[in-house]
């Protein structure tokens, strides 16, 4: 209860609100465009009717407001009207005094209450986040005269009490406050996530999100584009169990609502600049290449929104400019076609450096990015959006080999766009459906030179180098790498949500994907001897052994039901899963006889590989056990299809006709029909508020992780084998995390989270027990922790700030060594049981400060951040396996090249200052 204003009525009460959670996201569908296997008018057909069918709201962009009205004797109202002026919703109390609407958008609000009889009331900063319930329950005052509105706050509770997972959602307002730039650096430091494996995960197990729609390249399961904080209204990780509605995950979901535009014009820009400032002690190791670039990294960001031309019509544009040049610099002393001499006598090389000498960044990256939406509202109850993300990037990654003859290294392109078309309809306040269509378009290449014939690879040859020069440095030559992947991927997703009564709500939904794949060598390159005489061969589509880049079509397709269920205090959310995978591509008829040689036995006609289907249950349960607490259990079945790069890559058996016991190794070959790999989780959770400020909150977890990605051995009639991926790999994960999070009192905020977690299996690497049996180690399973088994992982957020005037942000991580293999003598079976050592304990520790001005009504903010803060050399990267520091080695000698290059470290100490403007708001 709020006190009375002086001389005036009692200001109205404002009662707990929070947000509960309904997780909207997407599945995954798959079909095939191709010419001639699906009709068009198949194809239109079957896209109408989803979208007539199972409507509904996008996952991922919208969620729902929900509470009582009462009056001052905590007596409902009826009739009160309840308006979300910025989202053009609203809706009226019943005869409990209760109301709900649904499918407002992301964002923060002002929520306006009138009642006849009734002081009006606006409740301000009201945060609507996507898929979950936000409630808020308001008191009015009897007025029988006319009043002036009273404006209050909306404040959240320090812990949601109906949630069923673990879910962290950050808004607009709070990335401004933290040390993060990109999407990828908010994910790692949430808690249970390591360096991107969520829960003990392997990567790649983790759906990424754009407004609810994935923006997953299926060639790798990773996503297909980098976010800059500047364009998310809200982001949401999902690190345990969640819906029915998330498909093509086991480990995670990260959704990205990005902002969009309003009906009052407004702008914003930022620009920084910085670089690497080094300690005396990183110096020591290569100095000549370490060198201060206060403008080495530079940031460029302006956003322009408003009302567009047409009728409630409204656009979003935004474009970024992103450099940065690497903390090691390169000295150009060779050029890649300097030839040195060979002295057969006494095997040294007499060298003719022609370089410049001119000193570069031994790796550098060049980004454009930009975003433009498009909103219509004008066709009544109908919501129109279109949205297209770009990204275009030039790098070139550092190769401490090349130091001395940067010219030598590849360089890497990518260019990805995502872009479609959404439809939000509005039936009725309790009913409405979204469909979407996007394509998402990723191409990567990798390559020095872009024609396989052009002279300059005969010019230069491959890279060459010496021990006894430079501790190895390349002294000739360029990278030999050339590779090639793209994706074009066609989305189709359509749901349905229904308020069914005040306690129930049902969702719907399907998607389709139609996925391109192209991926491979265009052109290999082999320098070879030949009659006395070194011989570049190109080998340029010539199957088998050489295929170039080929093209995959598979198709996936997903349906889910999900209710959420408030009863009395008790809240389900239970939910079905479907999904079906067809990776249309042929097998060996007989694997004994892979390329069908008829001197080994009857030659038996390719099959086609078979479609996989799975069922998956979601089940979650919250129980406030007192007002401030709750107790929650979750359990859920996930599946997921392995990235198809490891499906389809050296999946052609014609490969193996010349196999022959103790012949040519043609490494791991895929396997187009493999099953989806599976995770079962459990977590168990308890949150308790233990003031209106402090708030604890308590996951323990476990997984057991079935069907990974291994290695079979196949022998075959000549008594030969190969080997090739299936399902053999297993797993699991056991652990706990505690969370506090301490809403600011006077200055200060803080955020504390631990994780301990146990994370181990048969291998971290599908092709891990290849690599074992070709080095003759016993390939038998075991269970050992997995490389990224971090047991224990602290994150401790502190601010101190005053709003519209300044705030300091310090985020310090800290983290016990991750596994390594140690050896106990140099050679041959010389190390100890494998992963069974242990890093040393890191700590990072970024910084961030900001001082907000307003000079004539602009908004203006100054900032700086420093990254790495104290310049720590060890965060879980590099260890001597002979002596587990990455400082020294029990063999100086033999590992004198790598204890002079200095990548081995984390990277050094990064400070940026920069400037953001914008409309004053």
């Amino acid at each position: 209860m709020r006190e009375p204003r002086r001389g005036g009525p009692e200001r109205p009460a404002l009662h707990g609100l929070r947000r509960t959670g309904t997780h909207e996201g997407l599945q995954a569908m798959r079909r095939q465009w191709s010419a001639g296997a699906v009709p068009r008018a198949s194809l239109v057909g079957a896209l109408l009717l989803s979208l007539f069918i199972v409507a509904g709201a996008l996952a991922g962009t919208s969620g729902k407001l929900s509470g009582r009205v009462l009056d001052k004797r905590k007596q409902p109202l009826v009739g009160a009207n309840l308006a979300i002026p910025g989202a053009r919703l609203g809706a009226l109390s019943d005869a409990e005094g209760r109301f709900a609407i649904i499918g407002i958008p992301v964002g923060t609000y002002e929520v306006k209450v009138n009642l006849l009889g009734y002081g009006p009331v606006a409740v301000r900063d009201v945060r609507i986040s996507a898929d979950y319930t936000t409630a808020l329950d308001v008191e009015l005052t009897e007025a029988p005269l006319l009043m002036k509105e009273v404006v209050v706050s909306a404040q959240r509770p320090v812990v949601d009490l109906k949630l069923t997972s673990t879910v962290s959602t950050l808004s607009r307002e709070d990335l401004k406050t933290m040390p993060v730039q990109e999407l990828q650096d908010v994910v790692n430091l949430q808690a249970g996530v390591v360096d991107g494996h969520f829960r003990g995960g392997r990567l790649g197990e983790v759906q990424y999100q754009v407004d609810g729609v994935s923006v997953n390249n299926p060639y790798d399961n990773k996503s297909s584009l980098r976010i800059d904080r500047s364009l998310i209204e809200e982001v949401q990780v999902i690190s345990g169990t969640f819906d029915a509605e998330y498909g093509q995950a086991m480990s995670g979901v990260v959704n990205a609502v990005l902002r969009r535009g309003t009906d009052r014009f407004r702008w914003d820009a930022e620009a920084l600049t910085g670089g690497y400032v080094y300690s005396g002690g990183r110096r020591s190791v290569a100095p000549e290449f370490h060198q201060t670039r206060l403008a080495g990294t530079q940031n460029y960001q302006a956003s322009l929104s408003g009302p567009a031309g047409p009728s409630k019509t409204f656009f979003l544009l935004s474009g970024r400019r992103y450099v940065s040049d690497d903390y090691l610099s390169a000295t150009r002393r060779f050029k890649p076609t300097d030839k040195p001499v060979l002295n057969q006598t006494t095997g040294q090389y007499f060298l003719h450096p022609t370089g410049d000498g001119e000193k570069v960044p031994l790796g550098y990256s060049r980004e454009w990015s930009g975003v433009a939406k498009l909103t219509n509202r004008s066709l009544g109850n109908i919501e129109l959006n279109y949205q297209g993300i770009v990204n275009l990037v030039n790098a070139q990654r550092a190769n401490y080999a090349f130091r001395l003859d940067p010219d030598g290294l590849a360089t890497q392109r990518t260019f990805s766009v995502v872009h479609g078309l959404d439809v939000t309809h509005t039936l009725t306040k309790t009913r409405f459906y979204n469909t979407s269509l996007r394509q998402n378009y990723f191409e990567y290449e990798d390559m020095k030179y872009d024609d396989a014939y052009d002279w300059s690879y005969n010019a230069a040859g491959p890279p060459l180098g010496d021990v006894s020069y430079e501790n190895g440095a390349n002294f000739q030559g360029v990278d030999f790498t050339r590779f090639r992947q793209k994706t074009s991927t066609i989305v189709w997703k359509s749901s349905f949500v229904s308020q069914v009564t005040r306690d129930q709500q049902i969702k719907v939904g399907t998607e389709f994907e139609w996925p391109r794949v192209f991926f491979g060598n265009p052109g290999f390159l082999d320098y070879t001897q030949q009659g006395g005489r070194n011989v570049l061969k190109r080998y340029v589509n010539d199957p088998p052994k050489h295929p170039g880049v080929r093209e995959y079509r598979p198709y996936t397709a997903a349906a889910f039901a999900q209710e959420d269920l408030e009863w009395n205090d008790l809240r389900i959310r239970a939910g079905l899963r479907f999904e079906y995978f067809n990776p249309r591509a042929m097998l060996p008829g007989d694997l004994a006889n892979p390329a069908n040689r008829r001197e080994l036995g009857p030659v038996v006609e390719a099959r086609a590989t078979t479609r996989k289907m799975s069922l998956a249950p979601r089940l979650g349960v919250s129980y406030p056990v007192t007002r401030d607490a709750a107790l929650f259990f979750a359990y859920g079945h996930f599946y997921q299809m392995p990235p198809l790069r490891d499906i389809f890559q050296n999946s052609d058996y014609n490969i193996l006709q010349d196999l022959q016991a103790g012949g040519i190794d043609y490494g791991v070959l895929g396997n187009p029909d493999i099953r989806p790999e599976q995770t079962v989780q459990y977590q168990f959770g308890y949150k308790q508020a233990v003031t209106e400020w402090l708030g604890v909150d308590l996951n323990l977890f476990y997984k057991d992780i079935r069907d990974l990605l291994g290695v079979e051995f196949i022998s075959t009639y000549n008594d030969a084998e190969y080997a090739r991926l299936t399902n053999v790999d297993f797993g699991n994960v056991i652990g706990f995390t505690v969370a506090l999070e301490q809403r600011r009192r006077g200055l200060i905020s803080t955020a504390l989270d631990y994780t301990w977690q146990v994370a181990q299996g048969n291998s971290s690497d599908p092709r891990e027990t290849a690599t074992r049996a070709a080095a003759g180690q016993d390939p038998r399973p075991r269970q050992v922790p997995f490389n990224w088994d971090q047991r224990h992982t602290l994150n401790l957020t502190v601010m101190l700030s005053r709003p519209a005037d300044f705030s300091l942000s310090s985020i310090v991580r800290v983290a016990s060594g991750q596994p390594y293999t140690p050896a106990i003598a140099a050679g041959f079976l010389g190390s100890l049981g494998t992963n069974s050592g242990h890093k040393p304990v890191g700590m990072l520790v970024d910084l961030r400060g900001e001082k907000s001005l307003r000079p004539g009504g602009l908004g203006v903010n100054l900032f700086a951040r420093a990254f790495n803060l104290f310049d720590s050399r060890f965060f879980n990267g590099f260890v001597f396996d002979n002596s587990g520091s990455p400082d020294y080695s029990r063999y100086p000698v033999t590992d004198r090249a790598q204890l002079a290059n200095p990548t081995r470290f984390y990277g050094p100490r990064r400070i940026e200052v920069g400037l953001t403007l914008n409309t004053g708001r």
